[in-house]
């Protein structure tokens, strides 16, 4: 990284860059100083940082601004954090990224919605996820929800097909302006709301040219549930629950996460015993996300059967999990220091009855659709996403693969007991849907080759390290980044020494 220091000074010479242990280096720059210095990490012919994997906004009181957590694409060991922030909280503007990085657009949208800061140069500067005339920004430290005093419509309205944006002029001055989303005259049609993964929250608003679609306006509907808001207030223990229910179909994962993130922070050791045990329950759950994956693409497709038997093979997971921990779905089962309960009796002899069951229907499967002559009519050489594009749009996990790109975190950043076992990265470089359909398939063998390795070998000891009947975290900004089921999922905890965290955000695979 010191070349790269060396080129951000030369960039930019008032840049104030900080190192600290277990956070990555972060680089502070004024607004107007901000897209210079990314345009420049991002190209840099060395190095470049050409995925942005997180996108966070700030409220730090005296400021508002946005952190953004940089990696190359061939290295998401990688890390740097860029920083600004402006001290006009009645009209904060900050420079947009979006010629950048592609992920950049929703998230600044996002954060325009939650904060009110608006991004010069953004293409469509729309809240996301509230209503145009909610009132206040709801993660802003002085947001008040007494409803009395901020009265929320969330009725439902006309769409306007128009959206407001700033660009910056020749001269350097700024020019507010309201564009129309579609071209006049645009045949459109509506799709959904549907139900993608929260109840009727996903509407697109279509153009047409015959059969092409030509532009996609996104109405993500209210699926922000105020996890981050409600989390500023809870302690660390408290807030693990709500990870298990940001995607239940990577629960463990995702709790997984946050725990590693505590942990790092206050220097809490974790038995062996519990590595083991909380590495096969994260590759359990991959096979059963991958499952519903693979179920429900096939039931899209036409083939009814195939997701039965999805669920068949997923249900024997869920029994594992229930016995285990008392849940199935929300399993509440990692905590900070281990895992919640110790392991029942015949834990490994179910685990290890499953793999061949596991093996013997995936071969099922292919027999059944992988070779299907309609399937691969449907699949093959169909929604490309290219490589380019899958690192610009921060598109992680299975279907980043398919698109021939390494970002696995569990071999760029290993944690738990990734680096103690043998495991191949599925890639493909066909970057169509049949590729992303078989990397499913194949990573569930890959999950289960790692089972394998861990299963007889669960050493005896603890399953759960002493903590702290309160933890305070020390102060600081601390990141930690997983492979969940569809991608990378990434926990940012902002302390500033209380036991509960002063700013938390969750990067999830789909909105990044």
């Amino acid at each position: 990284m010191e070349n790269i220091k060396k080129i951000i000074l030369a960039a930019v010479p008032e840049a104030v860059i900080e190192e600290k242990e277990k956070q990555p280096l972060t680089v502070t720059v004024e607004p107007d100083k901000l897209h210079h210095l990314a345009k420049i990490l991002r190209y840099n012919a060395e190095l470049p940082f050409d995925f942005l994997a997180m996108l966070t906004g700030m409220d730090w009181g005296e400021k508002l601004g946005v952190n953004y957590l940089l990696s190359p694409s061939s290295d998401l060991s990688i890390e740097l954090v860029l920083k600004t922030g402006t001290a006009d909280r009645l009209n904060p503007l900050l420079y947009s990224v979006t010629d950048l990085w592609e992920s950049a657009n929703y998230n600044e949208r996002e954060v325009y919605a939650m904060l009110g800061i608006r991004f010069i140069n953004h293409p469509d500067m729309r809240r996301f996820f509230l209503n145009s005339d909610w009132n206040g920004f709801p993660l802003r430290k002085d947001y008040d929800p007494d409803p009395v005093l901020n009265p929320v419509n969330v009725k439902s309205k006309e769409i306007v097909d128009t959206a407001p944006r700033i660009i910056e002029q020749a001269d350097g001055s700024l020019k507010e302006e309201t564009y129309n989303i579609f071209e006049d005259n645009a045949y459109l049609i509506n799709i959904g709301p549907q139900h993608p993964s929260t109840h009727g929250v996903m509407h697109f608003r279509v153009s047409l040219d015959g059969e092409i679609v030509k532009k996609i306006d996104v109405h993500s509907g209210y699926i922000h549930r105020g996890i981050e808001k409600l989390s500023e207030n809870l302690t660390y223990p408290q807030i693990l629950h709500f990870t298990d229910r940001l995607d239940y179909l990577s629960a463990s994962m995702n709790r997984h996460a946050l725990c590693m993130c505590v942990e790092k922070a206050a220097d809490i050791e974790i038995p062996d015993r519990a590595q083991y045990i909380r590495t096969i329950m994260d590759e359990l759950n991959r096979i059963d996300s991958h499952l519903i994956a693979w179920g429900s693409m096939c039931m899209d497709l036409g083939a009814t059967t195939a997701f039965i038997y999805g669920i068949r093979e997923r249900e024997y997971i869920l029994q594992i999990f229930e016995k285990t921990s008392g849940g199935r779905l929300i399993i509440n089962y990692n905590v900070v220091g281990g895992v919640m309960f110790d392991i029942y009796d015949d834990f490994q002899k179910d685990v290890k009855e499953f793999i061949p069951y596991m093996r013997k229907k995936m071969a099922e499967y292919h027999r059944l659709f992988s070779g299907n002559v309609i399937a691969v009519g449907r699949m093959k050489g169909l929604g490309i996403l290219s490589n380019e594009n899958a690192i610009s749009y921060g598109v992680t996990g299975p279907a980043g693969r398919g698109s021939g790109w390494s970002c696995d975190v569990r071999k760029h950043q290993p944690y738990a007991l990734y680096d103690k076992v043998e495991f191949k990265e599925i890639l493909r470089s066909e970057c169509d849907a049949y590729a992303r359909y078989l990397n499913r398939l194949d990573e569930i063998e890959e999950s289960l080759k790692i089972i394998e390795q861990l299963i007889d070998n669960i050493p005896d000891g603890d399953f759960q390290a002493k903590t702290k009947a309160i933890i305070k975290l020390p102060e600081g900004e601390y990141y930690q980044r997983v492979e969940a089921g569809r991608g990378e999922f990434g926990v940012f905890i902002e302390s500033r020494g209380d036991k509960i965290p002063y700013r938390m955000k969750f990067r999830s695979p789909s909105m990044a």
